[in-house]
């Protein structure tokens, strides 16, 4: 226990803000399931599923997203007749008012295309969600890292195209206006009518084609992403009605003509079996944010010289002096930070002790993450 303090002044203390990043893919093996579909759980309420990087009975299984699907009450998909109807509405419902919020009557406020929540632009009344767990997603996903690779055309286990949506450019152009924090609109990176990429803007990129909320960590993809006209530059024999068919996966035998079809007559997880299996690759940095406090611990010429340790006195004399005349010396080998009650709060130990005479001053940086 010391037995001499020094107080710490408004200048011997700062405050920073680091912001760490991890690339995070996730490949379509995962996806479509390489352990035999073990890593896909279902559930008993069918209303989502849950994809692990390993069969979710291992003890080393790790979670890493739930998908599902829903669409609005204003959907013309939306009718008595529709499988799982009503739990589609309500997960559209639930995610809409943790995402978008409310108007000033109290109704849930629809996905907007654009990000104009409040105004009259297209809505996506008909979307799949992917849920990013905190593993994976930490404190909030990088703005402009996120994107998603669909397969098109053909069964989706021998697709003959693919394009990707990403957030790119959301970096100075993200939405605030999300009771869930910040979101970005997702374009495709596949232009049109020839324009080069890196030329192209969001207006040759087409209409946004989903949200990403960074700090919610969840993506909102319009089911129109599988329609023939919004995959741009894309050749499909096998369109039916204009859009991608979409096959449930293993056996190959489960065919939705259309994402419209599927939205309605197939079931919530047989929505999610196709989803996935369309999905070659997903990709974002996940951002941690590292708070920490500096404080600058100074050592005058006259300060910290003599040592309390008993082992510093010998005969009633200092050890470290032969003459009376003789300075004193210490060896500064950790640093101590105590409460206003002199109660030890916090310990730094030094790489190697530090030489301390009457002839140097020394200044030591401590740092307290959090």
């Amino acid at each position: 226990m010391a037995s001499v303090y020094k107080s710490f002044t408004a200048n011997d203390i700062t405050t920073t803000r680091t912001l760490l990043h991890e690339a995070i893919p996730i490949t379509g093996s995962i996806l479509s399931g390489t352990y035999a579909e073990e890593n896909i759980k279902d559930y008993s309420h069918g209303m989502f599923q849950s994809v692990y990087d390993y069969p979710y009975l291992s003890s080393s299984a790790n979670h890493l997203f739930d998908v599902t699907v829903g669409y609005s009450n204003s959907s013309p998909l939306s009718a008595s007749a529709a499988t799982q109807n009503a739990k589609k509405i309500n997960i559209y419902n639930q995610m809409a008012q943790v995402l978008m919020g409310a108007d000033v009557s109290g109704s849930v406020l629809e996905f907007d295309q654009d990000g104009n929540i409040l105004g009259g632009g297209n809505k996506i009344d008909a979307c799949m969600f992917l849920n990013f767990s905190r593993l994976l997603t930490k404190d909030e996903i990088k703005k402009g890292s996120f994107s998603i690779t669909f397969a098109t055309g053909g069964h989706c286990q021998s697709p003959s195209a693919s394009f990707t949506i990403s957030d790119t450019g959301s970096t100075d152009s993200y939405k605030v206006n999300s009771p869930a924090g910040e979101y970005g609109l997702l374009f495709s990176e596949t232009s049109f009518d020839n324009v080069a990429m890196g030329d192209q803007d969001a207006t040759d990129r087409g209409a946004p084609m989903g949200l990403i909320f960074y700090q919610a960590g969840v993506a909102v993809i319009t089911a129109s992403v599988f329609n023939e006209n919004t995959a741009p530059e894309q050749e499909n024999e096998e369109d039916v009605d204009g859009s991608f068919y979409l096959g449930l996966g293993e056996g190959n035998t489960d065919v939705y003509t259309n994402v419209s079809n599927m939205f309605y007559s197939a079931s919530i997880s047989g929505s999610c079996n196709a989803i996935r299996n369309r999905i070659q690759n997903i990709s974002f940095n996940n951002t941690t944010e590292l708070h920490s406090t500096i404080y600058f611990c100074r050592v005058n010429h006259n300060e910290f010289n003599y040592s309390a340790n008993p082992t510093y006195l010998t005969a009633s004399k200092l050890r470290v002096k032969n003459q009376s005349t003789d300075s004193p010396v210490s060896y500064i080998t950790s640093i101590g930070l105590y409460s206003q009650s002199n109660e030890l709060m916090a310990t730094a130990k030094l790489s190697e002790p530090l030489k301390k005479t009457p002839e140097n001053e020394i200044t030591l940086r401590v740092r307290l993450d959090y």
